[in-house]
This record gives C-alpha cells, structure tokens and sequence, in this order.
C-alpha cells in the first residue's frame, strides 16, 4: 500500500458509524453477461453512458463476486455503461493489465480495480495519463499514488480487531499459531495489513511492516508465551487454505490459533483440521464477513471475523466516477485519513471484554452490505 493511513493509523476508525451507514444496503443480484476470466460489458450499454471498467481480482472469491453486484445496481442508477473484468486467479496480473488496457482503447472515464499486484502499476499510470480517473477499491497498489483515491477497509485494523479478540479468548494460555497469508512470492498491501495487524493486536512485536514472518519465532503476547510455527500462502482460496493448514500441522500438531488471511482459506484450514481430528481444540479468526463466513462464525467453525463492505466499495466508485464526469467533483478521502474508510466492524458470538463486536444476528443483516 504504502498507503501508511490503512496500515498505521490509529484514530478516526468510524467502525459504528460504518455500520450503521452500510446496515440499510443490500446485495442485489443482477444479470450480467460477464465471464469471470475476461472483460464484457454489462447489459443496457449505450454511447451516451459513462464508460466505467471494474476490474476485480478473480470471481473465484464471493466476497468479488458481491462488488461485482454491488458495481451493477449502482451502475444502472447513474446511467453507466460498466464492463467487468477479472483475473483468472487471485495474482493475476496480466489479464488485469489487458483489462485496463482495453478500458483506455474504448475512451471509458474511469477503472476501479482490486489490483491483483504491483505490476499493474504502470499500466494504471498509463490510464491516468489518458485521462481516466482511477480508483483502488479494497487494495490499494504499492505505491498508493498510482491511483486517485482508495475506497477500502482499513486492512490494519481489520486484523488488529481479530488479534486483540484472540489474545482475550485465549486468556493467557501458551499461543500455537498458524499464519495462513495470501502470498509467498509478490508482496500485496492487503496481506501483510492484516497480517501485521493481527500479531499487533496480539500483542505481538512486529519487524519490517511490508514483510511477513519476520518477527521472532517465540516471545510473549500480551496474555501469555507464543509460538508461530508457519506462514504458508493460500492465494486467498479454499483448497489453499486446506494445503497450508496441512503443512503446518506437519510441523506442530498442537497449533491452537489459526490467522486467516480470508474465510475461503479459513474453511480449508478447518477442512485440514477436521481431517486430523483437531478441529475442537483450535480457535480461527479471519477476514471478510461475507455472508457465508458470518454463517462460519455461527456454526463455530470460525471464532471471530472482521466484517468488510465491498458493496458499499463498488458502489461508492461507481457514484464518484459518475459524479465526476457530470459535475466536476472529485471524491474525498475520509476525514484523518488518507482513503475513503468503507468501515470494519468484529463479528463473534463470544464477546471479549474491551473489544467491541456485533454477533452473527447484526452481521447477517448486513454481511457485505
């Protein structure tokens, strides 16, 4: 990212406020004639709509899937003629490359994009040259000036909030732990935000910031002694986080906490669990809050998530690039923040004391709103 307000900043997090803002949204599905590995308009275009691309990671993930929808319906409301894209996997680059490259050929005014990495960092820079009004939604590039605007949850705090409610539902006993991230060979601002995130509301002393599984092996958190046994990558998917899970296990039966980069690698990390009959006897947190996840989380499957509103992301860049074209008015950044803050909020159904939280009833009403 180096946007340093999603991964440092500290005050000014409208957590409630949030909530409430996105409790009266709804995911709407549309018809729609995309694929989920190319680029396709959506239906109803006409030459005298605002062109807008949305480009999301892949449409493997629902929580894409849902931005997608959420893009559509406001898409239809302020007369644009929005094309979807999509990488064919959670890291692919080129074909969000092609994407953007095809958004500037066809003169559209805007991109929002969930870029798969840093390499479509020149390419964005070429949009912007060509006058197109770009806006990051979820995952800001590295650097975060290669975009106008981000619409985001503030990464950081999402992990800090799962961090803290695990030191608490721990309550001092020794920490086994699993790092489930997204990647091990490129560097993404929404995986080590969360990651580090996470060890900091452990209380858990973090190294480099950009870097995971730098910090010390062994040491304290703010309950008790911890150990990380692993960082294995799941690119953000279900089968993913079953290989990763397997693979720590294999180098310590008795992890007793489990960090998720997401609820897809969350649900294959419980898959491995359940298979080597441990699955009682390990807390998960995760990322994400999308409907399936909050169902995770009522079924204890998952202890604790960080709910996220990719709706209310997709449709809020949708209305600034609309507003732009028509008025002139750019979108601004949340105050205390160098983003627009789209909101977090901890969803468990076991509260811990000093960490506030909604419970799976309050998140289900809103899950991806």
């Amino acid at each position: 990212m180096t946007l340093t307000a999603v991964s440092r900043m500290r005050h000014l997090r409208p957590t409630a406020v949030a909530i409430a803002a996105v409790a009266a949204l709804s995911l709407t599905a549309c018809s729609s004639s995309s694929d989920t590995t190319g680029t396709t308009a959506s239906s109803g275009s006409s030459s005298d709509k605002i062109g807008v691309s949305l480009i999301v990671k892949t449409t493997t993930n629902p929580f894409f899937i849902a931005m997608q929808e959420g893009a559509k319906k406001a898409a239809d409301a302020a007369g644009v003629d929005l094309t979807l894209a999509a990488g064919k996997a959670d890291g692919d680059e080129d074909t969000q490359i092609q994407a953007i490259e095809n958004a500037i050929s066809q003169g559209q005014k805007g991109i929002l994009i969930t870029p798969n990495g840093n390499g479509v960092v020149d390419a964005l820079n070429k949009a912007r040259d060509a006058g197109l009004f770009v806006i990051a939604l979820d995952t800001p590039p590295d650097p975060a000036s290669a975009v106008d605007i981000t619409f985001a949850t503030d990464n950081f705090e999402a992990g800090t909030l799962i961090g803290k409610w695990a030191a608490g539902t721990l309550a001092g006993k020794d920490a086994t732990i699993a790092m489930l991230d997204l990647f091990n060979d490129k560097v993404v601002s929404v995986d080590y935000n969360r990651d580090q995130g996470f060890l900091e509301g452990m209380g858990i002393d973090t190294a480099d910031p950009k870097a995971n599984g730098d910090e010390a092996p062994t040491g304290t958190y703010s309950g008790g002694k911890y150990t990380i046994v692993c960082n294995e990558p799941t690119q953000g998917a279900e089968d993913g986080g079953t290989t990763a899970m397997e693979t720590c296990l294999s180098k310590n039966p008795d992890i007793n906490l489990v960090y998720t980069i997401n609820e897809p690698a969350a649900y294959g990390a419980y898959q491995a669990l359940k298979s080597a009959g441990k699955e009682s006897g390990v807390t998960i947190v995760s990322v994400d809050g999308g409907c399936a996840g909050v169902g995770y989380v009522k079924d204890g499957i998952i202890g604790a998530t960080a709910q996220q509103y990719p709706v209310k992301m997709a449709e809020e860049g949708v209305k600034a690039i609309a507003e732009l074209v028509k008025s002139g008015t750019k979108p601004t950044t949340s105050e205390g923040l160098d983003f627009f803050n789209t909101g977090v909020a901890l969803v468990t159904d076991k509260p811990v004391a000093g960490v506030d939280s909604i419970d799976t009833t309050a998140a289900e009403a809103i899950c991806w709103g």
